[in-house]
């Protein structure tokens, strides 16, 4: 079975703003286009990103490129239990508490962001990768 990866918003908005990991991003979603591996996003992450896109590119083309992009990314969501827990852990940003233990309770491989303290703070049974790190390990 495909590995389950969880994309942090920055990974998303690379690909989408064309940013600096731009190239790295776009392998990565072709990947899971290709269903080698299986892409997830909480409602937050979809928030976030629609924010910065559009800002970038206006209402109309940031739903466009948000609905292709959910054909092949799930959005899995968080409850109430896992926001006590995330808000109990020793992850000190909220937002990535919730993200993170959403992903645990998931059951999700791996954790792709760029947020060097989220990395620090995983713990073994989920890894936390950058793009280029998560890359190479393929």
């Amino acid at each position: 079975m495909a590995s389950k990866i969880f994309l942090d918003a920055n990974i998303l908005l690379d690909f989408l703003l064309k940013r600096e990991d731009y190239n790295d991003a776009k392998k990565l979603i072709q990947l899971i286009i290709e269903k080698k591996i299986r892409g997830f996003v909480t409602p937050a992450i979809v928030h976030i990103v629609a924010y910065w896109v559009t800002k970038a590119y206006g209402i109309t083309k940031t739903k466009q490129l948000l609905l292709i992009l959910l054909a092949d990314v799930t959005v899995i969501d968080c409850t109430h239990e896992i926001t006590l827990t995330a808000l109990n852990s020793r992850i000190d940003d909220i937002e990535d508490a919730l993200q993170y233990y959403t992903a645990i309770h998931h059951k999700i491989d791996f954790f792709i962001s760029r947020d060097k303290i989220l990395q620090k703070s995983a713990i073994a049974s989920l890894p936390v990768y950058n793009l280029k790190e998560f890359l190479n390990i393929l």
